[in-house]
């Protein structure tokens, strides 16, 4: 399984921008896929994930990114997305996308669980 991230960009804070992660090497429909993000000294922590088929496209998020950010798949494409609305300068790190085959059904993802992971793309969020 390979993953490849973009998207990232300098925008102003109030801004908008789409990630995307596109996979190869796999079924995409079958994997469990989430955006994670890391900013500088501070732990990686999750975004948002959408399940695949064994989940039937379950999503979760972070509360600091609700009714915010938008995660969405397009298996067809073999592509996940992260649509950020109203960004805020907290929101500046590097974004990852992360897969595995592992679905939990009483709860988000957690770290552990994703063994796939891009390489990541930077978002950067200032005036």
């Amino acid at each position: 399984v390979q993953l490849v991230d973009s998207g990232g960009d300098p925008v102003q804070p109030g801004g908008s921008l789409r990630l995307s992660c596109t996979a190869s090497g796999v079924t995409f429909s079958v994997l469990n896929v989430a955006w994670y993000r890391q900013a500088p000294g501070k732990e990686r922590e999750l975004v948002s994930s959408i399940s695949g088929v064994s989940g039937d496209g379950t999503t979760t998020y972070a509360d600091f990114v609700k009714g915010r950010f938008t995660i969405s798949r397009v298996n067809a494409k073999n592509t996940l997305y992260l649509q950020m609305n109203s960004l805020v300068t907290d929101d500046a790190a590097v974004y990852y996308c992360a897969a595995c085959f592992k679905y939990r059904s009483l709860g988000p993802p957690v770290r552990m669980d994703f063994h796939y992971w891009g390489q990541g793309t930077q978002v950067t969020v200032s005036s």
